[in-house]
């Protein structure tokens, strides 16, 4: 009896079970590690968690899934932040920026595996390098041209290379408050991830095997984010404002050190 009971009430999967082929428990802990990090980093500085993220994402999978498994683990992280700071969001920056990602997804979604990524990192780090250090065009803040255009391309380009968080924040970082940059940038994020996601499940990538993992990923997320949004109250202002053109630029010089590395293979 003790033996039927012993077989009926066993746990029929074991933690290994529920993670992806090739990827042994030790590392997924780690990688849940590195969401709350990463969650931490981008909701005291506004970005570059994502950035960090994907390039550990690319030395643990292959080149085929480290685009929309990213793109599904920073959706939680991303809208986690934005519930956190849901009250500092600015709506019109985030609707015309989000309705040209909207579209920019669908084109990115077509011709994203014809486009060189390399090339692409070049040209993103080299402009978010510009863009950090000389005065901001007043086009990018006040037109919503500029916006939708600017959403469309961001989105296509996020298609291809996975983090583009940099390039949003090109467009948001006039704002004077601090907690409104990070908010708008987590909820820009949210929409634009929203939009890969979808894109990605049209066009056939099996989430399933992989949804364990980007749950308990985006449940540590959520933990750095909520101490992240701690520490951004507390840091001074131009603290803040040195700490964000920082990460702004390692992230634009690690995108160009990558990008070349590639490319002189």
């Amino acid at each position: 009896m003790s033996r039927l009971g012993a077989r009926r009430y066993a746990f029929p999967v074991s933690l290994t079970d529920l993670l992806p082929a090739d990827l042994d428990l030790t590392l997924a802990l780690a990688l849940i590690v590195l969401s709350f990090v990463t969650s931490l980093i981008t909701a005291t500085f506004s970005l570059g968690g994502g950035t960090l993220m994907v390039a550990v994402l690319a030395l643990v999978f292959p080149p085929l899934v480290v685009v929309p498994l990213h793109g599904a683990i920073q959706l939680g992280s991303n809208s986690g932040r934005a519930l956190v700071q849901r009250a500092h969001i600015q709506w019109p920056l985030v609707l015309w920026l989000s309705l040209g990602g909207a579209i920019g997804t669908v084109v990115g979604g077509q011709f994203a595996s014809l486009l060189p990524a390399t090339a692409l990192q070049i040209a993103i780090g080299a402009f978010v390098l510009l863009t950090t250090w000389l005065p901001q065009p007043k086009i990018v803040g006040h037109s919503r041209l500029a916006q939708v255009l600017g959403g469309g391309v961001i989105a296509a380009v996020s298609m291809v290379v996975g983090a583009t968080g940099p390039l949003v924040a090109v467009f948001i970082k006039g704002l004077a408050d601090r907690r409104q940059l990070v908010a708008t940038h987590a909820m820009l994020m949210t929409l634009q991830n929203s939009f890969k996601v979808a894109m990605f499940v049209w066009l056939g990538f099996a989430f399933a095997a992989y949804l364990p993992l980007i749950v308990v990923m985006i449940a540590s997320g959520f933990v750095g984010t909520a101490i992240g949004s701690r520490l951004l109250v507390k840091v001074p202002e131009a603290a803040f404002r040195w700490g964000f053109k920082i990460v702004l630029t390692l992230v634009a010089l690690d995108l160009l050190r990558t990008a070349l590395s590639q490319g002189l293979r």
